[in-house]
């Protein structure tokens, strides 16, 4: 989740509370149905493209409720997860004594992104899923410095953030529209992360693949990729609505505007 900075500002941690965690943050359904034994799908997808070996290093930056942290120790990896807001490092902490799979003890940190405590050239994979959004640009430029820091020569970084930032500027001015004459206006507010009314007061940094890619490439990652992913909507409509999903999510360059979910690796 979002980090603290001393001298900057900072989205309050007191607003990461347990109403946060365990009923709006995505993937709550999954964490409650299984505590922490399965992920939802972004966060699955996220972690097979980490690539984690066993004996591997692996540091979870924002650890949120914890279920990525016992899924890397089943793993056979080494797994620490830092988190500035107390309820999430309570809520890691429960789920890692769950983890009997993990063959090694589980590390959960109440830290600081801006200021991780940990010492250089550490971790094979730093994990930023889910916090990129919660993280003012100043204070951004200090996480990805310090994912930088402690990750090994030849480690790779692992970013998932949700909304395209394209989405909500381009995309959704045209969704609304179309929704309010459908008469389903009500559902779709003027502000696009009033959506979930939570993330009004806790999403201030949406990337688009571009700007993300951009980023790490500015923080000498190297061997950078960026791409968008959209989670199955299952939704039951007609085939005109469905040949539009079919080439607003699919074939470019309308998916660079329509897609929501923002993946980027690199390495060091």
């Amino acid at each position: 989740m979002a980090d603290h900075g001393c001298d900057s500002v900072s989205v309050p941690s007191v607003l990461y509370d347990e109403q946060y965690f365990l009923h709006v943050c995505e993937g709550y359904e999954e964490f409650l149905s299984s505590e922490g034994a399965y992920l939802s799908q972004r966060l699955a997808e996220a972690l097979s493209v980490a690539g984690i070996a066993e004996g591997m290093w692996v540091l979870d930056v924002g650890c949120g409720r914890g279920e990525i942290l016992r899924s890397t120790a089943q793993l056979g990896a080494q797994a620490y997860g830092v988190d500035y807001a107390s309820v999430a490092v309570r809520l890691s902490r429960q789920v890692t004594v769950l983890s009997k799979e993990g063959r090694r003890p589980i590390g959960v940190y109440q830290a600081s992104a801006l200021g991780l405590p940990f010492g250089p050239n550490l971790f094979d994979r730093i994990l930023m899923l889910d916090i990129v959004e919660h993280l003012y640009p100043h204070e951004l430029t200090l996480a990805l410095k310090e994912a930088h820091r402690v990750l090994k020569p030849g480690g790779r970084i692992v970013i998932h953030t949700a909304p395209n930032r394209w989405y909500d500027r381009y995309a959704y001015p045209v969704v609304r529209l179309i929704r309010i004459l459908m008469g389903q206006g009500s559902g779709y507010p003027k502000n696009p992360r009033a959506i979930i009314p939570e993330n009004v007061h806790v999403h201030v940094n949406e990337q688009s693949a571009l700007s993300l890619w951009r980023q790490l490439r500015r923080h000498q990652f190297h061997g950078v990729r960026a791409w968008l992913s959209t989670p199955p909507q299952h939704r039951q409509e007609g085939i005109g609505f469905r040949l539009a999903r079919w080439i607003l999510f699919g074939v470019a360059p309308f998916r660079w505007f329509f897609e929501r979910e923002v993946f980027a690796v690199g390495e060091k």
